[in-house]
């Protein structure tokens, strides 16, 4: 392996200590504890656990963790007057919906109705506006994709001038983390099903972003010798030869690509870590708005 390794897991300890000490520190001068709440609709296995990874982070950090759940046959209307509520409720600094939803729920529509000030995801159309606009900032940066710029910068990756590339386009990481990118001033190329010569497209990034969703898509030969490589991709695969029956990997083939690439995050271990980090500080952002700490 001749790239350094991007360690997820200590850079994100860094942020999530960073986070414990700025909610101590206005405990401290007498405000409250930052507040998260958890909205889930219906029952499914997945989110459950997530949820309960972000209410037991909250705690470790000294903020305060709230949950709600509804049933899974619960109306638009329902979990709307939900939101509305929580948005009125002072104890409650930023508000997570859980996707994904139900089918027969417009998740757009329930976002939005999250106020854009304890919009903690960063996903209400104001603040993904405001992120696609020059000159403006959001309130809120979506945590995955703001994990992959604060690893970047965490290691040392100028930014400015590069040639990116993003693979995949989804609301989620694809299409905010390009347009991080073209905030800090690189020239960003984004990548899809229907892009030709891709891996040609590839090689020309100084920095690579694979937040595509295909089990090690992105080999050796499509990746330019130095260039930075994150690798958003977590996928499950079944091995018997395994202790757990399975093993993680991403949408990275680690270990050809570490021959060749100046930095490389891990999957697991690299972005992972860092989008319930992001997630944190969003919280503590919130509340110093709230409490007029920040300017915004």
């Amino acid at each position: 392996m001749t790239a350094k390794l991007i360690d997820g897991k200590a850079i994100a300890k860094k942020v999530r200590e960073q986070a414990a000490a700025d909610v101590a520190d206005m405990v401290a001068k007498g405000y409250a504890r930052p507040g998260l709440v958890t909205v889930l609709v219906g029952a499914d296995p997945a989110s459950e656990v997530y949820v309960g990874m972000k209410q037991r982070m909250c705690k470790k950090l000294g903020m305060e963790s709230f949950s709600h759940t509804l049933p899974a046959d619960s109306t638009q209307e329902e979990v709307e007057a939900l939101v509305q509520q929580l948005n009125e409720d002072p104890k409650v600094n930023g508000i997570l919906v859980q996707l994904p939803l139900p089918g027969h729920l417009d998740d757009e529509a329930v976002l939005k109705a999250i106020s854009p000030e304890k919009d903690i995801d960063g996903f209400h159309p104001l603040n993904m506006g405001r992120l696609a606009q020059k000159g403006r900032e959001p309130l809120f940066v979506p945590c995955t994709p703001d994990g992959c710029i604060y690893l970047l910068d965490e290691v040392g990756v100028k930014m400015e001038g590069a040639n990116a590339v993003v693979l995949g386009r989804s609301n989620i990481v694809g299409m905010p983390a390009a347009l991080l990118l073209v905030k800090r001033n690189a020239t960003v190329t984004i990548c899809h099903s229907r892009t030709k010569n891709l891996a040609d497209v590839c090689r020309q990034a100084d920095i690579l972003i694979a937040a595509v969703g295909r089990v090690e898509m992105v080999k050796k030969d499509w990746v330019k010798p130095g260039a930075a490589v994150i690798d958003v991709g977590t996928h499950r695969i079944d091995d018997d030869t395994k202790e757990k029956g399975y093993y993680l990997t991403g949408d990275v083939a680690f270990d050809e690509v570490s021959e060749v690439a100046g930095w490389i995050s891990p999957s697991p271990g690299g972005v992972g870590p860092m989008t319930i980090a992001m997630l944190m500080r969003n919280t503590v952002r919130a509340a110093q708005i709230a409490n007029g700490l920040v300017e915004v």
